[in-house]
């Protein structure tokens, strides 16, 4: 393990536990916000896998409604986002609540986001490797389109930040993730949906190549 890696989870206990004491206010008012916009709980909480894929429960502030169809037809991510929802996504207040994650050594400031556990199944060898270091709330992926690049593009940049890990890269990488909540930049894949989902797009791509072989 690089020497790096021992000194890096250090300063995310320290600088959790002091960014946790400032933005309280903040969390706060969010949560108050939450709960007078729409009923259903103030954090979403799911199960992703961490470093090694060892599976955890990430905390976010809740940004949809629970209601997930209308007039008997599903309704989309964008449908389901509320209007304190957008704002939090778009000035990314909805991931302060992965402070905890941070301080309990789930995650990290910076690394590859944590993603949804059945994605494990279709992972290559080599998309695999993005578990090798502890995810974070923002990585190399996210500086570099977040959800606005595709699948291939965001796991072969997971792969070459879990290579190249750095303090300098690191520091890098919180400068570009500051710049880009500020310009509310990649927040999400189009003008009417979020990220699709990588379970999805996997098997759409395995399909195709069955079908160029038969």
């Amino acid at each position: 393990m690089k020497p790096y890696l021992y000194i890096k989870k250090i300063l995310d206990f320290i600088f959790a536990l002091i960014l946790l004491l400032l933005v309280a206010p903040i969390m706060l008012v969010a949560a108050m916000a939450i709960k007078l916009d729409s009923p259903g709980p103030v954090l979403f909480k799911q199960k992703r896998p961490g470093k090694n894929g060892k599976i955890f429960t990430v905390m976010k502030f809740r940004t949809m409604r629970i209601e997930t169809e209308k007039d008997g037809r599903p309704l989309s991510d964008m449908e389901r986002m509320t209007r304190v929802g957008s704002f939090l996504r778009k000035t990314s207040i909805d991931e302060l609540p992965q402070l905890f994650n941070i301080l309990r050594g789930e995650m990290s400031f910076i690394g590859p986001r944590p993603l949804l556990v059945q994605y494990l199944d279709y992972y290559t060898p080599e998309q695999m490797r993005r578990h090798e270091v502890t995810p974070g709330i923002s990585g190399w992926a996210q500086v570099n389109g977040r959800n606005a690049i595709s699948w291939e593009e965001k796991f072969k940049l997971d792969v070459w930040y879990v290579d190249n890990i750095s303090f300098w890269l690191d520091a890098k990488i919180f400068l570009l993730t500051v710049w880009n909540v500020l310009i509310r930049k990649g927040i999400n894949s189009s003008e009417n949906d979020t990220m699709p989902f990588f379970s999805d797009v996997a098997k759409s791509n395995a399909y195709k190549h069955i079908m160029k072989t038969r």
